[in-house]
């Protein structure tokens, strides 16, 4: 197995691009990955890696091999798991990657009561402002703005959500009033920073005001959030984010009114596994049930009932440590 135990140093490395970090997620030392990527490298006779200050970066030969790698590693966890019996078990990992903002306040959440309802089955939830590359495996499951096309993953529509205008009371009572959308281009701004979006999906301040010029930008829906709390300026934002916090108004509500859709998406040879299914249904299940709040249409999430009034659905018993 020495050849694979090879593969497997060698795809951690090419997707942290740091020993330190390939190093902590095959609990190994940073010298022993280093040494063993350099006798890789021998015994292939090619250089896999350029190195420099930033860290691993493939060579064309490391990208050509990377392909091929990551079919193996997907073969060899599929025989795996078959083998052992976990498709159909409701134990093991999972790992899901989302947006930041719906990551962080919406599915943590409501993930905090699936860990509950399913001991065995250890979550990872990756809230990225970027797209997650299922096809390089960094997650089992994604929740994505733009709806995904490759042929081998598995996707479906999980929710609309509402965005519109935000200011807050503070910075409204010190600006001039805002009664058409011409009046925006009195004050201050907040959106993204355009030549950084991961997805045009979130081009919403150019898609409503083409000529606009923010005064704040970032590649972060918090920090916008953040900002428009604070009183610097006006923001889109989603409705689930807004109701957070009490002293944003909703402007111009007649005239802008955005509404996009969450995507969720998985590897077909993942979505049959059942800790996977169990988990694409609970996030189906919670969105449907969340359709006003993220709609706009309520300020308060809806939750899943105490575990202990569902105890019997589980159908799993032991610790989490058990997976």
């Amino acid at each position: 197995m020495s050849d694979w135990d090879d593969m497997r140093i060698f795809l951690e490395t090419a997707r942290c691009r740091r020993l330190v970090d390939a190093a902590r997620r095959l609990g190994l030392d940073h010298s022993t990955v280093s040494r063993r990527i350099r006798r890789f490298e021998e015994r292939l006779s090619t250089q896999l890696f350029e190195r420099d200050a930033q860290g691993y970066t493939l060579s064309v030969a490391g990208a050509q091999l990377l392909e091929r790698a990551e079919q193996m590693e997907q073969f060899v966890n599929q025989a795996l798991e078959e083998a052992a019996g976990q498709n159909r078990q409701l134990y093991g990992n999972v790992r899901l990657g989302t947006t930041e903002g719906f990551g962080h306040f919406v599915i943590a959440p409501q993930l905090a009561h699936f860990c509950l309802r399913y001991p065995a089955i250890n979550v990872d939830l990756m809230p990225l402002p970027r797209i997650v590359n299922l096809n390089r495996n960094e997650a089992d499951l994604a929740i994505s703005v733009e709806r995904p096309e490759h042929a081998s993953l598995v996707v479906a529509k999980l929710c609309d959500y509402r965005l519109r205008l935000y200011a807050s009371r503070d910075y409204l009572q010190q600006h001039p009033p805002i009664r058409k959308r011409r009046d925006l281009a009195r004050h201050t701004l907040i959106s993204y920073v355009e030549d950084l979006l991961f997805t045009d999906e979130l081009n919403y301040m150019r898609s409503i005001i083409p000529d606009s010029l923010p005064s704040f930008r970032s590649t972060s829906v918090i920090s916008q959030y953040t900002a428009a709390c604070e009183g610097l300026g006006v923001a889109i934002l989603p409705c689930f984010l807004a109701a957070r916090n009490d002293s944003l108004v909703s402007l111009l509500e007649n005239d802008i009114d955005l509404v996009r859709s969450f995507w969720l998406t998985a590897p077909a040879d993942r979505r049959r596994l059942a800790r996977i299914t169990v988990l694409w249904d609970y996030l189906k299940q919670s969105m449907d049930d969340n359709r006003a709040f993220l709609m706009g249409e309520s300020r308060q999430m809806q939750m899943p009932p105490p575990v202990a009034a569902e105890a019997g659905e589980a159908g799993v018993t032991g610790s989490r440590g058990a997976a």
